[in-house]
């Protein structure tokens, strides 16, 4: 004959007893886990406060372009270029063409002058510390448009500044204008990472070093190795 059994709870856990009023027996009913978030508890570590964020693939723009508040990195030795060689290269899939930098002697013997740009990079930041690369003219110093913004690039080592274009007025130039409180925003946090550091990482695979280049065979009309 089998012995009749019954649950009991013990902390939480069924365990099975003998029943000693029937002969039959009972089966065991297992209770649902209790729920505990226990399991969801972060195991890594926390960031350690003021610990630098590398940056990665800055943005690349014109002085005049940026429309906000602007300063430059005013260690010019350390951290503007000296004038680079670049070229506009189209995409497929972007309605805009890439910059790219280009060996210049490269440049020289593929390309026509006017497709060859030159000028330096400067690490630059709008308020609150967002970075990017700006262009400072080098060549036609005359034109009164690379003329007012090379003076704002030296000014905007120290003084929060935006460049207008003066276009609409009829007027070939940049209205300048200055920050009217200079402590309107915090003093930017450079980047400890060089300059170098930070122009290869945003021109990663833009840099046109010999002729077999994707972009140079593209500028040039040459067909593409498939391999």
């Amino acid at each position: 004959m089998k012995k009749a059994v019954k649950k009991i709870d013990v902390d939480d856990k069924q365990i099975v007893a003998p029943d000693q009023t029937t002969n039959e027996t009972v089966a065991p009913i297992t209770k649902p886990k209790k729920f505990s978030l226990d399991r969801f508890k972060t195991k890594r570590l926390a960031t350690i406060a003021n610990v630098e964020t590398l940056l990665v693939g800055l943005p690349l723009s014109k002085l005049g372009d940026v429309k906000d508040w602007v300063r430059l990195h005013p260690n010019e030795a350390e951290y503007w270029t000296e004038e680079l060689c670049f070229v506009n290269v189209p995409i497929k899939g972007q309605k805009k063409d890439t910059l790219h930098l280009i060996d210049e002697d490269l440049a020289m013997q593929y390309l026509s002058g006017a497709k060859i740009l030159r000028f330096r990079l400067a690490l630059a930041t709008k308020p609150n510390d967002v970075f990017f690369l700006c262009h400072v003219p080098t060549r036609n110093l005359d034109n009164s448009y690379n003329k007012t913004c090379v003076a704002a690039c030296e000014q905007a080592k120290m003084k929060w500044l935006q460049l207008t274009s003066l276009k609409e007025q009829g007027i070939e130039d940049y209205k300048r204008e200055f920050a009217r409180d200079q402590d309107a925003f915090p003093e930017p946090k450079w980047p400890s990472q060089s300059l170098d550091e930070l122009v290869q990482t945003t021109l990663a695979g833009r840099m046109i070093e010999d002729e077999d280049h994707p972009a140079l065979l593209r500028l040039i009309g040459a067909k593409q190795s498939l391999s």
